[in-house]
Parts: C-alpha cells; sequence; structure tokens
C-alpha cells in the first residue's frame, strides 16, 4: 500500500508510538507499504511548535528535520493540482492543512492513515482508520 501519514501519525511515530493502533504499527513497518508524508506536515508540526501546542524544545527548525530523518517518508510535493484539488475536496469543514492533506492523498493515489474522525467519515479519499 501507498500510504500517506496524516500530521498526528508522524508526530506519534516519532514520539508516541503508544498512541498508534496495533494495526497501524503493522502497517507502518511492513516493507511493503510506501510511507508518504505532506509538506503541508512540516508546516504544520511547526506551526504548533510555535504555538505551544506541542514541544520540540527550543530548536523547533532542528527536532523537526530530525523527525523527517528519523521516519522514512517519501515527499509528495504540493503543486497546482494539490492546490485545486484542496478546495474540491468534500471535507465537512475548510480547515487548510487537512484540505491540502486530503488533496495530497487524492491526487497522488495514495491512503490517509489518520485518526481523525472527521476525515474518516467524510469518505473523500481512501483512508486506513488509525482509530
Amino acid at each position: 500500500m501507498r500510504l500517506l501519514l496524516d500530521t498526528h501519525i508522524i508526530l506519534w511515530s516519532a514520539a508516541e508510538p503508544d498512541n498508534l493502533t496495533k494495526n497501524i504499527k503493522e502497517e507502518l513497518e511492513n516493507d511493503s507499504n510506501e510511507l508518504w508524508y505532506s509538506p503541508i506536515s512540516v508546516w504544520e508540526i511547526v506551526l504548533l511548535a510555535e504555538k505551544g501546542r506541542i514541544s520540540l524544545g527550543s530548536d523547533i527548525v532542528k527536532a523537526v528535520r530530525d523527525i523527517f530523518h528519523k521516519i522514512p517518508l517519501k515527499e509528495a510535493t504540493t503543486n497546482h493540482e494539490v492546490a485545486i484539488q484542496s478546495r474540491i475536496v468534500k471535507l465537512p469543514h475548510q480547515d487548510p492543512a487537512d484540505r491540502f492533506i486530503a488533496a495530497t492523498a487524492a491526487v497522488y493515489d495514495l491512503t490517509l492513515v489518520t485518526a481523525d474522525a472527521r476525515i474518516i467519515s467524510a469518505e473523500a479519499v481512501a483512508v486506513l482508520p488509525a482509530i
């Protein structure tokens, strides 16, 4: 499977693996799966740290780089088609990060790994529920 990790899944994988279900851990460790991320997740992690919603220490940039070096992920670049799809994707809310991440899954034909009930219930993209 080609899996796009939602931002919280990346954070849990790096720092709080006990938050991941057994099934999700197995899928993330399965060598036959490709693991992907959206650059929007990088932006979102930095933003969460700047707002004090997560703690990454005094050097946020280094901490974020360390997260993405620790987990072997492929980057699904944000391009004009992702931007267009971010407005077309059928989500019940307007959160820009969620819309870009869901659009990335749609454009790159990736299965989104998320515990976000709003995204799961929307059925806008293929999802591997992490709940």
